[in-house]
């Protein structure tokens, strides 16, 4: 049986995991992907569309693209797509400002701040955490489409607070992914393998989720270069938002800044 109608933009590394799942729990779905392979893999599917048709007719549209400006980028056609009554949740971590003018956009349109916390693997599982900001009927269409791949879902209030929680998240991790990464340049100095000290860590008061990622991906060598993209975007939101509040981080911000992992 089918369930609701759902829009989904911007099926990449996260997003894809995600329109298959959506797929799998017999949702109604129509994705816009930019990038030609992707499209192809959707066409055999039966899901690809155009990004104006995505929106149409959605009863839930779910925005997965990486930062600020590309969401500002898709709100304009959108903006004259989505019916009336619509929900559109955005897994896109960032400013609570933008957000907010995305909405003001989208008059007749209920806007969710849907920031995640996990990877491909978690979505695969079924296991993403994701946070839900806005209008209680909202956040409640928004957690019945993005169930087929999330668990928990926690819904935090109203709109902006979702980011709210995922940016003091991002920051939190990113500080102590410089603190794992200064640890075990000091394990170094005391004669330890990295491999060594972060599989201990694991098992220890000392370990994180910062020093369990990097066991996982190896080395700090390998763990580092792949997750400063997203730490010096997110760092660097964290930053706006701070300052759009007027409000200090403190050592959050600076020990995520001053660290060896380059994130600024």
């Amino acid at each position: 049986m089918k369930s609701s109608r759902i829009g989904f933009v911007g099926a990449g590394r996260m997003g894809l995991p995600m329109v298959k799942r959506l797929a799998a729990a017999g949702h109604d779905l129509t994705v816009y992907a930019r990038r030609s392979q992707t499209r192809a893999e959707l066409d055999q599917l039966g899901i690809t569309g155009e990004l104006a048709a995505a929106a149409a007719d959605a009863d839930v549209l779910l925005i997965c693209v990486f930062n600020d400006e590309q969401l500002t980028e898709i709100a304009g056609p959108l903006a004259g797509a989505l019916p009336p009554g619509a929900v559109l949740a955005s897994h896109v971590t960032g400013r609570e400002s933008v957000l907010r003018a995305v909405a003001d956009r989208f008059p007749g349109i209920d806007v969710v701040d849907a920031p995640v916390s996990g990877g491909p693997a978690e979505i695969q599982a079924g296991q993403l955490t994701v946070l839900l900001g806005g209008s209680p009927a909202a956040r409640a269409r928004a957690a019945g489409a993005v169930a087929a791949y999330a668990s928990p879902v926690i819904e935090t209030g109203e709109l902006g607070t979702a980011l709210a929680v995922k940016l003091v998240n991002n920051l939190l991790f990113a500080a102590n992914a410089q603190l794992v990464a200064e640890a075990v340049r000091f394990g170094g100095d005391l004669g330890l393998a990295p491999e060594l000290l972060l599989g201990a860590l694991n098992q220890m008061s000392g370990g994180s989720q910062a020093s369990r990622r990097a066991a996982e991906g190896g080395t700090m060598a390998s763990f580092g270069p792949r997750i400063a993209p997203y730490l010096r975007k997110d760092v660097a939101a964290c930053a706006a938002q701070a300052a759009e509040r007027d409000v200090d981080p403190g050592l959050l911000t600076d020990v995520a800044r001053r660290g060896p992992l380059a994130v600024t």
